[in-house]
């Protein structure tokens, strides 16, 4: 059987390129008079969930005794990408909650980690766990980090599990974009060799009694290196070592069905997720 062919570069380059800056016009200020958006919560008013997401009244089991979290990425919502994961999370028997952040994840990681930190607190509060995992995509696999570390959180998170995380920044062309930080300041952030980023991975990358998994795909197109998603100190998985045929990039990661096979496996046992685990490479 011969080896598959990665998509064309050029192709989803350009739309990697092009939708952000799109996605970046419609962060320009609003005119004056404009309603703000609602404040996150646990539902979140005026949102728009599936079944058994942001349930309130959701009481976690003694076969799932942790909720949760996920965490969307830069320029995303919680309505986007992370359906058929947080689906499956809620099949599987979790309490799911899905956060919408530092308005679509541009703001500054600190402000948004900020927002984190009291969404989860909220979690507890209406849930009664001791604990949360956090399930995240691109930014929403790294801003939890500063949480962990700079605000508490690392004694309120039992996993960690990043789907092509942006934990070492990337070298993505669109970060030189003019002007881009006034308009996406967690972009230039996520920049490889920020300032942000030389602070948050100095030392521990892993503090804490966490259990840290990054799965990445070696056709990510955003975060470049790809491998700029992994830790020291966690399990880190690359997805085509697992199923080579399997080809997603950055945005179609957290739908694959391998990919999500590995989050579910971590979550479900003590510790990251085994270094030796081989899902089903079925879609």
């Amino acid at each position: 059987m011969p080896r598959p062919v990665a998509p064309s570069g050029v192709a989803r380059g350009l739309l990697v390129l092009v939708v952000p800056l799109a996605v970046l016009l419609a962060l320009l200020p609003a005119p004056a008079g404009a309603a703000a958006p609602p404040r996150t919560g646990v539902p979140g008013p005026a949102r728009v969930v599936p079944a058994g997401v942001d349930d309130a009244g959701c009481r976690p089991t003694a076969a799932r005794p942790t909720p949760v979290v996920v965490v969307h990425g830069t320029f995303g919502d919680s309505a986007t990408l992370l359906r058929r994961l947080r689906a499956a999370l809620v099949r599987d028997g979790y309490c799911v909650f899905s956060i919408d952040y530092g308005r679509r994840a541009t703001a500054p990681v600190e402000r948004s980690a900020a927002e984190l930190s009291g969404f989860v607190d909220r979690v507890l509060a209406s849930t009664g766990a001791r604990k949360v995992s956090l399930v995240g995509h691109s930014q929403g696999g790294m801003m939890p980090r500063y949480y962990l570390r700079f605000l508490g959180g690392a004694a309120k998170v039992d996993d960690l599990v990043g789907l092509a995380p942006s934990n070492h920044g990337t070298r993505t062309p669109l970060l030189l974009t003019p002007g881009l930080s006034s308009l996406c300041p967690a972009c230039a952030q996520q920049a490889a060799g920020s300032a942000f980023l030389r602070r948050l991975n100095e030392g521990d990358e892993t503090p804490g009694a966490v259990s840290y998994t990054t799965v990445v795909t070696r056709y990510d197109e955003v975060v470049l290196p790809y491998t700029s998603g992994f830790l020291a100190g966690a399990t880190n998985i690359t997805l085509q070592q697992k199923c080579r045929a399997h080809l997603p990039g950055h945005l179609l990661l957290p739908s694959d069905g391998a990919a999500i096979r590995v989050v579910r496996h971590a979550l479900a046992r003590r510790g990251p997720a085994s270094p030796t685990y081989r899902p089903s490479c079925l879609p």
